[in-house]
């Protein structure tokens, strides 16, 4: 049998050094995350059902407007990158200062949005009239924090762009204990309540956003960039976000679309969802570990002019992205007998729930391309054609969804359809990848 070269082996070695190395600690951050909610429910679950109910309903709207702008991070990442491989230093920490600059300028938009909207916006998610006034209480102390929640995002983008996940995974367990302590010392030990559950994360979230501050200002100082807001600067990282939002928002459509047509299926189709819609978010976690990896690695090729770099690291990504969802997908169905009776007891949703599970975890592999591939294509900087294939998907997937109910089909051919969805992803994001359009050198884009 025909071996491979030892400098095609070294090379794979290499590559997969490099992919581990920042999709690790990068995985670590991302599962950090949504413990802050987890710590929250864990902690006002006790004052009674109203006010795990109106945090819900606030913790809802509250990541929803922050993961609208999670741009900040990836364009940032990008861009970041592009200037480390092409070797300036100095360029790429003032990239960083300006989507830094255009996440304090967004947050200070959203808390003059959310805190007089705040009542409506929580009577629009049909919030009862006990629940209501903790879930107002909870986003309008949680809104202070959304500046610092998107610095955070920014200045993760300006780390990852430096080749550097480790410290945002230092950060998020940092402000994780942090969080949990507060939460607890304020709700009970000062008696607030749910305004001390929102308080204790705003202070945390202060703080992680103050670690990033300080560890940019160093590398600035060290490197000789300006930390001025400059206007140019900001309106081209904000130009840049503009199609990844566009494909934020049409991928939340169809998270969105599937969640509506669930409800009309039934209750217990609907609870199904939302098990499956949980585990499938976990899933999502480890493989946008790789994708980060994936802006990271791609941003540096590019920006160094290495486009034969470039292209075997998206191959060897891809891989990676096949490996971990064959994976994933042998995970969920020889894990099933163990995780199903902890969400649910009630029979008629397990029921419901196994046959569509089966679904998701055959769609795994395919899902790992996608993510794979996305990641490629956000660190070469193709925003605009990300945006305009998940139009495309959107206007594929949403059909095909809506028609579920009224062929009478259930929660298996809804998932189905969420199949249909990867797979048209998959097939847009690799015929791009195979033009060889995303190839684009240099500093900038």
């Amino acid at each position: 049998m025909t071996q491979a070269p030892a400098g095609s082996r070294t090379l794979r070695r290499q590559h997969d050094r490099e992919i581990l190395a920042l999709a690790v600690p990068a995985f670590g951050a991302l599962v950090a995350e949504p413990l802050f909610v987890m710590v929250d429910s864990a902690i006002v679950g006790h004052l009674g059902t109203p006010q795990l109910a109106g945090l819900g309903i606030a913790a809802a709207l509250l990541t929803t407007a922050v993961s609208v702008f999670v741009f900040l991070a990836y364009a940032t990442t990008a861009a970041v990158a592009r200037r480390v491989g092409s070797g300036d230093l100095q360029g790429a920490i003032r990239q960083g200062m300006d989507g830094i600059w255009l996440a304090l300028l967004l947050g200070a938009a959203v808390i003059a949005t959310a805190l007089p909207t705040a009542p409506w916006l929580v009577d629009l998610f049909g919030a009862s009239d006990t629940a209501a006034p903790y879930a107002i209480t909870y986003l309008r102390i949680s809104s202070l924090g959304i500046p610092a929640m998107l610095v955070v995002l920014a200045a993760t983008g300006v780390l990852r762009g430096l080749q550097d996940t480790r410290t945002p995974l230092y950060v998020a367990i940092g402000g994780f204990g942090a969080n949990a302590a507060l939460n607890a010392v304020l709700v009970y030990g000062a008696s607030l309540g749910i305004a001390g559950s929102a308080w204790g994360t705003v202070i945390a979230q202060c703080a992680m956003a103050a670690v990033y501050l300080v560890v940019v200002v160093r590398g600035a100082r060290r490197h000789g960039a300006s930390l001025r807001p400059d206007s140019a600067g900001i309106r081209a990282s904000a130009q840049a976000g503009v199609p990844l939002l566009i494909r934020t928002l049409s991928l939340r459509a169809v998270l969105m679309i599937a969640t509506a047509v669930a409800a009309r299926l039934g209750d217990a189709d609907v609870a199904a969802h939302q098990i499956i819609l949980s585990l499938w978010s976990l899933m999502a976690f480890a493989l946008d570990a790789i994708a980060i990896a994936g802006q990271a690695i791609i941003g540096r090729y590019l920006g160094a002019d290495d486009i034969k770099g470039a292209q075997e690291a998206c191959r060897r990504m891809v891989r990676w992205g096949i490996v971990s969802g064959v994976l994933l997908g042998a995970l969920i169905v020889l894990t099933r007998p163990l995780f199903i009776p902890l969400f649910t007891g009630d029979q008629t949703v397990r029921d419901t729930l196994l046959p569509a599970l089966l679904v998701v975890a055959v769609s795994q592999p395919i899902a790992g391309i996608v993510f794979v591939l996305d990641g490629v294509l956000m660190g070469a900087g193709d925003g605009t054609y990300l945006a305009g294939a998940m139009l495309v998907t959107l206007a594929v997937f949403a059909p095909v969804a809506l028609l579920v109910p009224a062929l009478g089909g259930g929660l298996t051919a809804l998932w189905w359809a969420m199949g249909l969805m990867m797979a048209v992803r998959m097939l847009t994001l690799w015929l791009r990848t195979r033009s060889g359009r995303w190839l684009v050198t240099g500093a900038t884009r």
